[in-house]
């Protein structure tokens, strides 16, 4: 309890609450604690000064810089990276998911029959979290309750746009199927284009493979009689 009340005096809420916010969209699999997170890096960066500090001449310029730098990169490459990896792998998994749940919509499967249908049927970390909230369902949830709770667990708009869609659906009894149809078409066309974009990019990195490793050995092939013949001198 000191420990916590520690960290609680030296961080703002709002600073706690944005990692511990970042945290919930790493999914249901991850097990930081935002305080132990944010005690680490204090750790990190203190020692990192010192280092710099007691070994480094022009400790005094480089250790403020070098903590900053660190500051921002560790939450980038602990949290914000992975976050944006799983934000693309959701919306991969979504299309296929959501496919499947209007086959079975089509079927004549209510909503949350439907969710479950697909959910069991489905292994993808999408479907895990509708698992988890058709689990808090049974735990006494209500069905808006537990898909707002996964929506903090989902880093993407579009995902989180379905999910609202299929939560109005089930409060006002509108028609799903229409605007699940919408939101896979944009899910097509997002993915498309990144995947062209991809495509785009191709041509500058093979240029850069080309530099780095074709040329000197061209160069090495084109010079190696005049080397060798240097050498026999």
């Amino acid at each position: 309890m000191k420990e916590r009340s520690l960290v609680r005096r030296i961080y703002l809420d709002s600073t706690i609450k944005k990692v511990e916010k970042k945290i919930k969209l790493l999914g249901i699999h991850c097990n930081y604690d935002a305080q132990d997170l944010l005690n680490m890096r204090l750790l990190a960066s203190l020692f990192l000064f010192v280092v710099l500090i007691i070994f480094n001449k022009n400790g005094y310029i480089l250790a403020p810089i070098a903590v900053i730098i660190f500051h921002y990169l560790s939450e980038y490459l602990i949290l914000d990276l992975p976050i944006k990896k799983r934000t693309r792998k959701l919306e991969e998994e979504a299309i296929f998911f959501f496919e499947v749940l209007s086959l079975t919509l089509e079927s004549g499967r209510n909503l949350t029959t439907a969710l479950s249908i697909t959910a069991k049927n489905v292994e993808s970390e999408l479907a895990e979290e509708f698992r988890k909230s058709l689990s808090e369902m049974k735990l006494g949830k209500s069905f808006p309750e537990a898909m707002t709770s996964m929506k903090e667990r989902i880093p993407s708009d579009t995902i989180n746009n379905a999910i609202l869609n299929i939560v109005q659906a089930s409060v006002f009894g509108n028609n799903i199927q229409e605007s699940l149809n919408n939101q896979l078409d944009f899910l097509r066309d997002k993915r498309l284009l990144e995947i062209k974009s991809e495509i785009g990019k191709l041509p500058t990195k093979i240029s850069i493979i080309s530099v780095v490793f074709f040329i000197p050995i061209i160069l090495l092939v084109i010079l190696a009689p005049v080397l060798i013949e240097f050498l026999m001198r």
